[in-house]
Order: structure tokens, then sequence, then C-alpha cells
């Protein structure tokens, strides 16, 4: 961050530049991001990210594969947010975390949810099909919440609310994302 003004300097006002990745921490892509013409984050429909989600627990400590997915039950038009074993840390970078494969894309678009988030930075891993996973999930129009902290949150129901920076013509955003547990 850069300071533009300073009023210790004799400027009105203190004022910060801030030059970031679209995709810096907690983030939404938009299917632009990997499909050429398509939605942009400026686009996105605000029912995506607010309303009831499910946060659905991952045994599997490799992927998120159709298999595990299949016991879940995904319905359509649900927003479902994988709390996996990855863990982030905002200073590095680990290129091996759990992260969807491209068969758990093709079950999610299958089943026609409309948003899916994950607890690290990529909902694909960076070494086997993470562009696979992202085209199939971002070219049906799913719209993905990466960089999710999920730590304290056990699965269950909850209220959604996350919005992305409105971007015209952005391939993503940053996001804030906040649950609160649906009571039954």
């Amino acid at each position: 961050m850069a300071r533009a003004l300073d009023m210790d300097l004799g400027d009105i006002c203190n004022a910060r530049h801030l030059k970031m990745s679209a995709h810096t921490g907690t983030h939404m892509d938009a299917p632009l991001h990997f499909v050429n013409n398509s939605e942009s984050i400026d686009r996105m429909p605000l029912t995506a990210t607010i309303g009831p989600a499910r946060v659905i627990q991952i045994e599997d400590p490799a992927f998120i594969g159709p298999d595990e997915l299949t016991r879940h039950n995904i319905q359509p038009g649900e927003r479902i947010l994988f709390k996996t074993r990855n863990v982030w840390d905002p200073k590095a970078f680990k290129k091996v975390f759990i992260a969807c494969n491209a068969a758990a894309a093709r079950h999610l678009v299958e089943r026609k949810v409309q948003t899916v988030g994950i607890d690290y930075l990529s909902i694909g891993a960076c070494e086997a099909d993470g562009v696979e996973t992202h085209q199939i999930i971002l070219g049906a129009g799913i719209w993905v919440i990466e960089g999710l902290d999920l730590t304290k949150v056990e699965p269950g129901l909850y209220d959604l609310i996350c919005l992305p920076l409105k971007i015209l013509g952005g391939d993503g955003a940053p996001a804030r994302a906040v649950v609160r547990k649906i009571e039954s």
C-alpha cells in the first residue's frame, strides 16, 4: 500500500493506493476467469452469494471427488462450501492442497449448484486437472468463492453473505464472506 495523500505532508486527507490481484485472499472467481466472453464479476446476481449455504466437511485428505460428494445428496440451486483439512497462510502459497478434481466439478455441474466455495485459494489443484476443474465449473456459470476461513465453522446449514467488489469487466474480485448458523 502506497500513500497517495498524507495530511502530515499538507494534504487535505490521508489516502492509500492498493495494488493487488483480483484473486487475493478471500475472493470470487467469475466465469470470465477461465472462460472467454462469459460473465464478469460485476454481472454476478446477488442471489448467488446471499442466502442459505451448506458447509460440507470433506474427509478425503487428498482431493474432493464425486464419490464423497454423492453421499451429501447435493440439490439444484444449492450454495455449497467445502471445509477441508486445508490451512492457508497469507504469507506462503502451498502448491499441494485439497481441491476439487474434474470429476467432482462435473458432479457439481450435474447437480446444478449455483455457487461453490472452498477453504483454500483455488477450487482446482495447481497440478493435475486444476485448469479443467475451473473451466468445467465456471463454464457452467457456477460462481466460485475461494480462500474461505471455515476453521471455526461446523458442517451444517448457514446464512451466507459474500460480497465481491463490483469490478466492471472483472474476472474476479476480493470479497468479504460471512456465515451465520441457521437454527432448526
